[in-house]
């Protein structure tokens, strides 16, 4: 049962979210778009501040924006031109039937209902349509990232999401799975400012906060691959999935 609380913790920190989270590989946008025209629509579900918008925009495609959280949607409105982010949910969106050539979902669908979001999603989308979510992944395979993910509390990986996002039900297809390299050049300050983007920390009580902070700062200080850079290289691994509708 996704956690409420966790999933609409963000709008807190809006503009850190915005400002310290990766964008997506075009590459990995093309993949997931499954070769549609330029022309086609689609829709960012839990669009959260645009950053998919805004790399599915740079790709000429017109968007349909769709976020649940107040403060996000403030964010998008500042951030992402020409685009307006609708109330709604995955498991409500306030689209009519079959109005979407696809449905992109970055960072988001771990947050959905999935035995109410895929019939909702199936209903959005045009027979033989496409639903597609992104995920940037911290690239755990590098010893220090590994440590943040510990410190952080950091739980998705490759492999979990592999073996449970499996299932979207008789409307769709069976997954297809693609990873992409991707990096991000961050300052120390930055680093630590994307932590503090987790929902995991903006729910922390301000004791676990600090903690959090502390070991963070250790590890910078510490750690032979991070201690007295000025930026810091953090490697991910995006991973896109894409089923059909039936």
């Amino acid at each position: 049962m996704v956690d409420p609380t966790h999933a609409l913790s963000f709008g807190t920190a809006a503009a850190e979210y915005d400002r310290f989270r990766p964008g997506y590989p075009e590459a990995a946008l093309r993949w997931a778009l499954d070769g549609l025209v330029p022309s086609a629509r689609i829709v960012d579900l839990g669009a959260g501040t645009g950053i998919l918008t805004r790399g599915l925009l740079a790709l000429g495609h017109p968007v349909t924006a769709v976020e649940p959280d107040p403060g996000m949607r403030t964010r998008f409105a500042d951030a992402t031109a020409g685009v307006t982010a609708l109330a709604g949910t995955a498991e409500s969106v306030p689209l009519p039937d079959g109005y979407a050539d696809a449905v992109l979902a970055g960072q988001a669908y771990h947050w959905f209902d999935r035995e109410r979001a895929h019939p909702e999603i199936a209903r959005v989308l045009r027979p033989g349509g496409v639903l597609a979510p992104v995920w940037n992944l911290r690239d755990d395979r590098t010893p220090w990232v590994t440590e943040l993910n510990r410190i952080a509390e950091i739980g998705d990986t490759v492999d979990h999401l592999l073996a449970s996002v499996t299932d979207f039900g008789p409307e769709f297809t069976a997954p297809e799975w693609a990873e992409f390299p991707h990096t991000t050049v961050l300052t120390p300050d930055e680093l630590l400012g994307m932590v503090r983007t987790r929902s995991h920390y903006l729910t922390a009580a301000p004791e676990h906060r600090r903690r959090v902070d502390r070991e963070l700062r250790e590890l910078l200080r510490s750690h032979p691959d991070l201690s007295g850079r000025e930026t810091l290289a953090l490697p991910y691994r995006t991973l896109a999935l894409r089923v059909h509708r039936h």
